[in-house]
């Protein structure tokens, strides 16, 4: 269980709604997109980085998922 709460489609702003949706009908899991909404500063400052890093622009895809995965089991998130 997440513990932030994640926003609904209706609780969103048009642009992070079309940036959810996107994802989702990729198949990717918006859960993080959903949860940084609560601050619109974060969302943006996140995806701004993000974004390009996962494209290959900045860093490499290997390092982004070690990253993530360290991260993921230092706060005991095994998803």
């Amino acid at each position: 269980m997440p513990r932030i709460s994640l926003k609904t489609d209706s609780e969103l702003p048009a642009h992070v709604l079309s940036t959810v949706k996107a994802m989702e009908e990729k198949g990717a899991d918006a859960s993080v997109s959903r949860g940084l909404a609560h601050c619109q500063e974060m969302f943006d400052s996140y995806f701004k980085f993000y974004l390009p890093a996962r494209q290959g622009r900045s860093i490499e895809d290997t390092l982004i998922e070690l990253v993530r995965l360290k991260i993921a089991r230092h706060n005991d998130c095994f998803t």
